[in-house]
């Protein structure tokens, strides 16, 4: 992939990324994950989104190029693993809420003992926990492959990915903006 499928309206990019996969390669082994739910992040004009009041230390890299991982720590106990999207100025970030496991399940399950397969990656700190992903991943470039074990590549398939668009969860703010998308 190129950096340009990331170099769009956050939405679009949100929506593209389903179907995608993002591949984690460890000392264990590979883990490759087919992304299923986003969520889009954008500036000034999204009240839930950490961009909303301009550059801070913390969302400094949504206001980058696309492609860059940006990763916080929620709550103070999950990582939450976001793709920049836009381009230099332009804030803009995918939350990523979910994934399908295609190759590495025995690692996934692992990294999530005890859980059931359906709900090992159904949410933004279950998908971390199961890639093994934390806040050493902030500001990782997804197209400087080898860095660090992490990649972004395109859908196996072109077939169109039916998507449900809805609200956004797990927020106070905005969240009727019909910005977080299921692909079914």
């Amino acid at each position: 992939m190129e950096r340009t499928f990331l170099q769009r309206h956050t939405v679009e990019a949100a929506k593209q990324l389903l179907g995608c996969r993002l591949v984690r390669t460890t000392d264990s082994g590979r883990i490759v994950v087919r992304l299923t739910e986003t969520e889009a992040y954008r500036g000034p004009d999204d009240a839930a989104s950490h961009a909303h009041r301009g550059v801070t230390p913390r969302n400094r890299l949504m206001f980058g190029q696309a492609g860059i991982v940006y990763v916080y720590l929620s709550y103070g106990m999950h990582y939450c693993m976001n793709i920049t999207t836009e381009g230099e100025g332009e804030p803009g970030a995918v939350l990523l809420r979910g994934a399908e496991v295609v190759e590495g399940l025995d690692l996934v399950r692992a990294n999530r003992p005890g859980v059931p397969d359906a709900q090992l990656l159904n949410g933004p700190g279950k998908l971390t926990k199961g890639l093994a992903i934390d806040l050493s991943f902030n500001g990782y470039d997804l197209f400087s492959p080898g860095e660090g074990g992490l990649e972004l590549w395109p859908p196996e398939t072109e077939k169109p990915v039916s998507i449900e668009e809805t609200g956004r969860i797990g927020i106070t703010k905005a969240r009727e903006l019909p910005w977080r998308f299921v692909a079914r």
